[in-house]
């Protein structure tokens, strides 16, 4: 859940698709409880979700279990009518199998995130661990600190499972080649981040609902989108580095450099070498990827090495082309703005929710009102229901980001490649080839979970999208 709360950093080829010991009589009392009470909760707050998981999962298990099932026809057409992206039949087999255990397991995961929530109040668990925080000192960050490990190392103890068989599952596909070492190694690099980061915003909310009762949700809003701005700065400088290997491109690669310095002049801005960055992603994973990131003097574009190994100059160029789109389009800065409504209302849906549930079940629970340090899993639970039925308006937003970032990338290639359309309908065969993804997802699914367009759907654009012919007008550049 942690993640959604954070501006995530565009990339070119994403689509969706991360004990308490009781005394036996308490133990007993809670499981007739957990019963009935499970129920009702699961009644107002996942309703929905169980609708959506059924449909999400319905989907991904009905597609076909023939890939010659997936016919042309399914599939998005180049103008010659053929198939704008298609994989031979073994390796469409392994990408309808991939996709499909994707999307299963990303409702589960959802859908595991929430119910461990539920089971943390029912079972009288978050106020334990609050009552291991107080008793532990009079100190509030003490307490705060405290509480914050536990709920992390109770919450991460049970995700692992569904962790561990994602990781197997990418390994499986091919998709990436990251030893188990170094994946448990960055797990535990994210932990320890988390912890630091997010137990000083624990403190932060806490003294908010200190001092505003009735706007702390408005007032808490405030710091929160000027640590996503601080944020989006840091990350690339700071946080990054510690999960990759990065390196300036002209270091190892001086040739593309002046071949993307042909499409920066073409869209007539500057983007200095010193800001175009290699990313060894090959120690990891085995896919195709380039993104910008980072705001003012930390704004970057970063080129994966899989990207540069497997994907000629010209479709490097095509990637390139669309990245700089997003700096030219300042959607790094729409982005944050998006953010902030998003966040502003999510922060209101959490007050208004946490409320009502503490008035229903709060006795019950043993968390009597908002000051306790237990309300923040309150608070979780119902942000993390709002942030799962928020997914298609986040997720449509980005889709449309992309949208114009794909067309500015091939009206800047135009004058230097011969054939932009061909150019960038190949570069998304490449991408969508290394990357195993379904050439015909299902529309619910892409509706709901994908960041980006779908592949067949980017490569279809690509390959009709022609502005300077006759009777067109490009969007970005004059003819």
């Amino acid at each position: 859940m942690a993640k959604r709360l954070f501006l995530q950093v565009d990339d070119i080829n994403a689509e969706a698709p991360s004990f308490c010991r009781m005394r036996p009589n308490r133990a007993h009392w809670l499981i007739f409880y957990c019963g009935v009470e499970i129920m009702r909760i699961a009644r107002v707050l996942l309703g929905l979700w169980l609708l959506v998981g059924c449909l999400g999962g319905w989907t991904a298990l009905a597609q076909p279990q023939n890939p010659a099932e997936t016919t042309q026809a399914e599939q998005q057409k180049t103008p010659q009518g053929k198939a704008a992206y298609s994989l031979p039949p073994e390796k469409l087999a392994r990408a309808i199998a991939y996709s499909r255990q994707r999307t299963i397991l990303g409702f589960v995961e959802t859908g595991w995130g929430i119910l461990q929530l539920i089971l943390l109040l029912v079972l009288g668990i978050a106020a334990w661990m609050r009552g291991v925080a107080v008793g532990l000192s009079p100190n509030r960050w003490v307490q705060g600190f405290t509480f914050f490990l536990l709920f992390l190392l109770i919450t991460s103890a049970l995700s692992l499972p569904l962790d561990l068989y994602a990781h197997r599952v990418s390994v499986a596909y091919g998709q990436s080649v990251q030893h188990w070492g170094s994946w448990f190694g960055d797990q535990a690099k994210s932990f320890g981040l988390t912890f630091l980061f997010g137990g000083l915003l624990v403190m932060l909310l806490f003294f908010v609902i200190g001092k505003s009762p009735t706007r702390w949700w408005f007032w808490f809003w405030i710091p929160a989108m000027v640590l996503v701005v601080i944020g989006t700065f840091v990350v690339p400088i700071f946080i990054d580095p510690l999960f990759n290997t990065f390196e300036p491109l002209s270091q190892s690669n001086p040739t593309l450099v002046g071949q993307l310095e042909q499409v920066v002049a073409r869209g007539g801005i500057s983007i200095p070498p010193e800001r175009m960055f290699l990313m060894k992603a090959s120690a990891k994973y085995t896919g195709l990827n380039a993104y910008v990131t980072g705001i003012g003097s930390s704004k970057r574009v970063v080129v994966w090495d899989t990207s540069v190994a497997k994907a000629t100059p010209e479709e490097i160029q095509f990637i390139f082309g669309h990245e700089m789109g997003h700096y030219v389009l300042n959607h790094i800065y729409k982005g944050i703005a998006f953010t902030g409504v998003v966040l502003l209302v999510l922060f209101w849906l959490g007050y208004q929710g946490m409320q009502w549930l503490l008035r229903r079940y709060g006795a019950a629970w043993g968390i009597p009102e908002q000051h306790d340090w237990a309300v923040f899993v309150v608070l979780m639970l119902v942000i993390s229901v709002v942030s799962f039925l928020a997914d298609p308006i986040t997720n449509s937003y980005q889709r449309a980001q992309e949208h114009a970032a794909d067309v500015y990338g091939q009206e800047a290639m135009h004058g230097i490649v011969k054939d932009p359309q061909a150019v960038a309908q190949q570069a998304f065969q490449v991408l969508g080839e290394e990357s195993l993804t379904d050439p015909n997802p299902s529309s619910f699914i892409e509706f709901w979970t994908f960041s980006h367009p779908s592949v067949g759907r980017r490569a279809a654009f690509a390959a009709a999208y022609d502005p300077w012919g006759a009777g067109g007008e490009p969007q970005y550049f004059t003819k």
